[in-house]
């Protein structure tokens, strides 16, 4: 792992290994694979990635999933710097017909989870029949949702980070470790 990187105008220091990461997205691969155990091609669960953080996350799960699912990827934005801006940006009903399947949406990070609010909403309205949501990494101290978070491969602190799909104002997604802002 790479000492301290630097970003537009922060540094961020070393804070999760790519095979802390690997571990983790095994476990989570292994209890779906465990849940999604009896899918079949006409049945398969939609493995819906939110873009552009959940990208690298879900390009792991997919190389671990031993059941038929369809992948599809989907915009979802609500972050400015640093800060979440409160307002989800994104629609899923140009992506597929949702109804009366099996969802299966793959997660970056859950802090605010606004974003899993918003998509969750989403899904049901399109009449999606289950909704499941696997996340890499969740911040406890500040999820104060009601939306049930199904797999979670790992909790961290409410820190601000990068690396392995996440940015800073698009820069450090390429890592495949994940970095914290040194303050």
């Amino acid at each position: 792992m790479e000492n301290k990187i630097t970003l537009h105008d922060k540094k961020f220091r070393p804070f999760i290994p790519y095979r802390e990461l690997e571990k983790a997205i095994d476990a989570v691969a292994r209890q779906l694979n465990t849940d999604f155990a009896d899918s079949t091609e006409e049945d398969a669960p939609i493995l819906l990635c939110t873009l552009n953080g959940a990208v690298m996350f879900a390009a792991e799960l997919l190389k671990r999933i031993q059941f038929p699912c369809v992948f599809k990827a989907a915009k979802m934005s609500s972050y400015v710097g640093t800060s979440s801006t409160g307002v989800v940006q994104g629609d899923l009903a140009v992506l597929c017909n949702f109804q009366g399947k099996r969802v299966i949406v793959v997660e970056d990070i859950v802090d605010t989870g606004n974003t899993i609010v918003a998509i969750t909403s989403q899904l049901k309205d399109l009449g999606a029949r289950e909704i499941k949501i696997c996340t890499l990494l969740l911040k406890p101290e500040v999820y104060d949702k009601s939306v049930k978070l199904d797999y979670v491969a790992m909790e961290i602190p409410n820190r601000f980070i990068v690396g392995f799909g996440l940015d800073y104002d698009d820069l450090g997604r390429n890592s495949e470790d994940i970095y914290v802002l040194d303050n």
